[in-house]
């Protein structure tokens, strides 16, 4: 898994190319929690997955997790670019019903 992050104001975009699995996890959960840290401003999370192939239940609960910290600023977050056998184990899990997904960057940056 490679991890790129950008703050944009109070938003921090998060891209993600690979697996988000098992054993990427918990480096992923370790880098975005450290910006959010750094930046205590941030109160939108928005995810783009465009690169992202394969999704486990590691990769859901660590998603559900930062979803949560940022909840917890009163913040939202959103998911952007999910490829379709990604967003066909998000639909099965419910987690589109949780975090809403968009169609760019742009717009989840926008969205309240």
């Amino acid at each position: 898994m490679k991890l790129q992050l950008e703050k944009i104001g109070r938003t921090l975009v998060a891209r993600i190319s690979g697996e988000l699995d098992l054993e990427s996890a918990p480096l992923f959960r370790e880098k975005i929690d450290e910006a959010l840290l750094e930046y205590e401003m941030i109160n939108r999370l928005v995810l783009n997955l465009a690169e992202v192939d394969f999704v486990d239940s590691s990769g859901l609960g660590v998603i559900l997790g930062r979803y949560k910290k940022i909840r917890s600023r009163m913040g939202s977050m959103f998911l952007v670019n999910v490829n379709p056998s990604v967003a066909k184990v998000f639909e099965l899990s419910g987690l589109f019903k949780i975090i809403p997904a968009k169609d760019s960057e742009q717009e989840a940056i926008q969205s309240s």
